[in-house]
């Protein structure tokens, strides 16, 4: 399968506040959902789903970022992970990473790739 064929629009980018973060119900067939990040014209996409237990990360619908906006946030137990990789710095999930998500942006566009399992 092609990588165009395989994309698929999310929403626009102006969307996702910049400097935060928005949340997307599953794709039908899926469980889990997905949200994204934004800086500036520049998008990360991550499955909704902490590698500690594999709870949903926001609190509250697009609540992902901690207080300052610098790493997103598990809601259930703190762990923080970076935005630009998902690595987590800190909590019971140290050193494991969020999913990604295939993301670009085109013409004001945020478009996905496939999701992963």
């Amino acid at each position: 399968m092609s990588t165009a064929t395989a994309e698929r629009a999310l929403c626009r980018l102006d969307d996702i506040p910049d400097g935060g973060a928005k949340g997307f119900d599953p794709p039908p067939g899926r469980f889990t959902g997905i949200f994204a990040v934004r800086r500036g014209n520049a998008v990360w996409v991550y499955l909704n789903s902490c590698p500690h237990l594999g709870v949903s990360l926001d609190i509250a619908p697009d609540r992902f970022l901690d207080a300052r906006r610098q790493h997103i946030q598990c809601s259930t137990h703190g762990a923080l992970f970076r935005i630009e990789d998902g690595f987590c710095l800190k909590g019971p999930c140290a050193g494991e990473h969020l999913t990604p998500v295939p993301a670009r942006v085109e013409e004001g566009a945020v478009l996905v790739g496939p999701i992963p399992d």
